[in-house]
C-alpha cells in the first residue's frame, strides 16, 4: 500500500525552552548533554509526525556545535524531514539561541538525525514520501542523498582500514603521538 506524500511544511517541528541554571555545565555554559537530549525530542516529534507513528533513533550523523548556549538564553530547535527512505527519515535541525533581553539571536547549532519509524509489532514501518514543494525542499533531500552516501563510502574505507591496522606493524607510528606505550615491545 503506498502512502500519501507528505510535505516539509507538514511536519515541521519547533521546540521552544528557556536554558535554566541547572543546565549549565562547571563553564557557566549549556551542558552539551541537554542540547543533544533537545535535538532527539524535537527529530522525534518531527519525525513522528510526518511518519504518524513511533519513531526511534538510530544515528546522529553530525553534532555541529558553532557557539555556546548561555544561561537565560530561549533556544528553539526548528525541525523539517529533509529527507525519506522507505523506513527511515533524515531530520535536520537548526539551533538558534535568543537573548531575550538585547534581541540577538545566535545560530549555535545545525544537526542531522536518521530516524525509523516502528510499527505496532516493533518492526520498521513504512514511511510516506515527502513532497518537495520548492528549490529548498530539493536541495535539502539532495544534500542528505550525499552525506548519506559519503557516510556510506566512509563506513567502507573505515572497514577497510581497520582491517589491516596491525598494532604491532604500526607501534612507531604510535610513538610519533601524544601517547605512552605501557607495555613491552620490541618494536621502537
Amino acid at each position: 500500500m503506498e502512502l500519501a506524500a507528505r510535505s516539509v511544511r507538514f511536519s515541521e517541528t519547533t521546540l521552544t525552552e528557556l536554558m535554566i541554571p541547572s543546565y549549565a555545565n562547571f563553564g557557566g555554559k549549556i551542558h552539551g548533554g541537554i542540547l543533544l537530549s533537545l535535538i532527539d525530542k524535537v527529530a522525534y516529534a518531527c519525525a513522528s509526525r510526518h511518519a504518524s507513528t513511533y519513531c526511534v533513533t538510530v544515528s546522529v550523523d553530525a553534532v555541529d556545535f558553532l557557539k555556546p548556549v548561555e544561561v537565560g538564553d530561549l533556544l528553539s530547535l526548528m525541525a523539517s524531514v529533509n529527507y525519506v527512505g522507505r523506513t527511515s527519515l533524515v531530520i535536520g535541525i537548526k539551533v538558534i539561541a535568543e537573548n531575550v533581553r538585547d534581541g540577538i539571536q545566535r545560530h549555535t547549532n545545525t544537526s542531522y538525525v536518521t530516524m525509523v519509524a516502528k510499527g505496532d509489532d516493533d518492526k520498521p514501518a513504512l514511511v510516506p514520501p515527502l513532497l518537495l514543494e520548492n528549490e529548498d525542499d530539493a536541495r535539502r533531500f539532495l544534500e542528505a542523498m550525499k552525506r548519506k552516501e559519503l557516510k556510506e563510502t566512509y563506513r567502507d574505507a573505515f572497514d577497510n582500514a581497520k582491517s589491516i591496522m596491525d598494532v604491532d606493524k604500526n607501534i612507531k607510528k604510535l610513538s610519533e603521538q601524544r601517547c605512552v606505550i605501557g607495555w613491552e615491545t620490541n618494536d621502537l
